[in-house]
């Protein structure tokens, strides 16, 4: 009986702690630590450069993303969203140096990882996708939609549905 409860309450705290992502696409960072250091506010070019890519205006948010790291080398979330932007603007070889690069910095970015799996798979190299599939099933313990999205994903890939963007 204890153990139950000790096992719910702890799914209760890393759900809340873990959060859910807020928007369409997988700009989150990685696994949830217990204690985060206060948020500081957003830079305006990341946030125009996220909604000129909700908007599918890919090549017009690369230059402000690039600003972003210009000033802040070590922003994850920046190098994901140019990685998805590169790839969606046709270049998923050229989108790899910024999903690697997001990587590099938080090693546990699940967006990044999901991202660099679809990458890998539209440039026909399956088993680099599954690596980040696997790397994605041990960060998301109760599942995330970026595992359910690029096991999705290769999934068609066997199937002989290649993603296009």
């Amino acid at each position: 009986m204890r153990s139950t409860a000790f096992v719910i309450l702890a799914a209760v705290t890393l759900g809340a702690t873990l959060g859910s992502p807020s928007t369409v696409f997988a700009a989150g960072g990685g696994g949830g630590a217990s204690e985060q250091p206060a948020a500081k506010p957003a830079d305006p070019n990341f946030t125009r450069a996220k909604a000129m890519i909700e908007a599918k205006d890919y090549a017009g948010s690369l230059p402000l993303l690039q600003q972003v790291v210009a000033k802040d080398p070590k922003n994850a979330d920046a190098y994901n969203l140019m990685g998805f932007a590169t790839r969606k603007s046709g270049n998923p070889a050229g989108s790899l140096q910024y999903y690697q690069q997001a990587l590099a910095i938080d090693p546990r970015h699940i967006g990044a990882h999901e991202y660099i799996g679809e990458a890998y798979l539209m440039l026909d190299q399956l088993a680099q996708a599954e690596q980040h599939l696997a790397r994605l099933d041990s960060l998301c313990v109760f599942g995330c939609a970026e595992y359910r999205m690029l096991k999705a994903a290769v999934a068609n890939y066997k199937a002989g549905r290649k993603p296009t963007n």
